[in-house]
């Protein structure tokens, strides 16, 4: 089948929800990808934060492969010890205490706004208020775009459920104004990924959690793009000293397969039991042996401490580069391997440009140039996309 009958085929039959790019992708191997002609592009998207270990990692299609021949699925009313042993592994990693699957971030997502609004009504019925940030990006189903800060997600989805309120980012003076004893969450990502790679002052977490404290309201960190040691920790709150009550994962969790999980503290898990919660697929042997390869892969200290020194050296690089274009330029920021460059114009010709030059990129809150590529990625990887970059640029001065 040729490339534009797949194009014909997809126009035909697929929901056109995406803007997509006019490639068809066949197969990939470590940071690289080819299309159905053999191109070879450099992958510094990896699935959006996705493929931490690149493409065709040989562990990961072992395992995958090795529990493909074993079982597939059973349903979560029997045990598996590969879900035990990868719940084992979130709870060391994460210091809190209760693991649940899911297949998304968004239903991660879902789960840990249903636990936080019933441990809040376990205190007081009145105790519903969950906060959450301007320019945040928290999934698409019907809570979690109601909990997702940017208006454009919600338009034509209403009426949306109550009880979510908004605040300008790394505000804490704006925040202390909005809590309250009513509070039941506040739900904040360590790094806003979708909405810009916006980083926050180094104690604006801190005092979030202190005001969490005072009005005994639950800090969720939504973890889904920043874990996975994306930013050079198993966990970006670990960069802050910040612990949440309950912390949400997916994307990089398995690799490529399907997952999503919420972990709290024994406190805050206590409230659910048998029937309160459920997902037919949520941890099921595919996805948790998958899991269980990164887990331990990125969960050693010296592959994390390659991910920031990897981060530094393209940050470093990139802001070589805005002094090379400071009038396209406007600023270079994030941590370890999740990084925005955000321009004075819009990004997506830049980032076709780039593909034209087989390298492939992103851009968010549209002048925003993201970079969150498999975290095993070398400095040789890093000076072929930001190469093309330097060569990309001068047609957009």
């Amino acid at each position: 089948m040729t490339d534009e009958q797949i194009y014909e085929k997809d126009a035909r039959d697929y929901l056109p929800v995406f803007a997509r790019y006019k490639i068809v992708l066949d197969h990939g191997d470590g940071v690289y990808v080819y299309d159905t002609h053999g191109k070879k592009y450099i992958d510094f998207l990896g699935g959006i934060a996705v493929n931490v270990l690149g493409h065709n990692h040989p562990q990961l299609v072992k395992a995958v492969a090795d529990q493909a021949g074993k079982m597939i699925h059973c349903s979560n009313l029997y045990y598996t010890q590969v879900q035990a042993d990868a719940a084992e592994k979130l709870t060391k990693l994460s210091g809190l205490n209760k693991v649940f699957f899911g297949n998304s971030g968004a239903e991660a997502n879902e789960g840990a706004i249903k636990l936080a609004r019933k441990y809040a009504h376990s205190i007081g019925a009145e105790k519903s208020q969950i906060i959450t940030a301007i320019h945040s990006f928290h999934g698409r189903t019907i809570a979690t775009l109601t909990a997702t800060g940017q208006p454009k997600y919600q338009e034509g989805f209403g009426p949306l459920p109550e009880g979510f309120d908004y605040v300008p980012y790394n505000n804490i003076e704006a925040l202390e104004k909005l809590m309250s004893n009513k509070t039941a969450a506040v739900m904040l990502e360590p790094i806003q990924g979708e909405g810009g790679v916006h980083v926050p002052d180094s104690a604006y977490l801190t005092k979030v959690r202190e005001l969490c404290n005072k009005y005994d309201a639950l800090l969720i960190f939504d973890e889904i793009q920043t874990g996975i040691g994306r930013s050079g920790k198993f966990f970006t709150y670990e960069k802050f000293g910040v612990k949440p009550d309950i912390v949400t994962l997916a994307k990089g969790l398995a690799g490529g397969v399907p997952i999503g999980a919420f972990i709290a503290s024994d406190k805050v898990a206590a409230v659910f039991h048998a029937g309160d919660h459920g997902s037919t697929f949520g941890g099921n042997p595919l996805a948790c042996a998958a899991a269980n390869v990164v887990l331990d892969l990125v969960g050693d200290d010296k592959f994390l401490n390659n991910v920031e020194a990897m981060g530094e050296y393209m940050k470093s690089r990139l802001e070589k580069i805005q002094k090379k274009f400071p009038d396209l330029v406007k600023e270079v920021r994030g941590m370890g391997l999740i990084l925005g460059m955000e321009l004075t114009k819009p990004g997506r010709d830049i980032v076709n440009s780039c593909l034209e030059k087989n390298a492939i990129i992103n851009c968010t809150a549209g002048n925003v140039l993201r970079f969150v590529p498999p975290l095993i990625v070398t400095k040789e990887h890093i000076d072929e996309v930001c190469d093309i970059l330097e060569e990309v640029l001068p047609e957009f001065k």
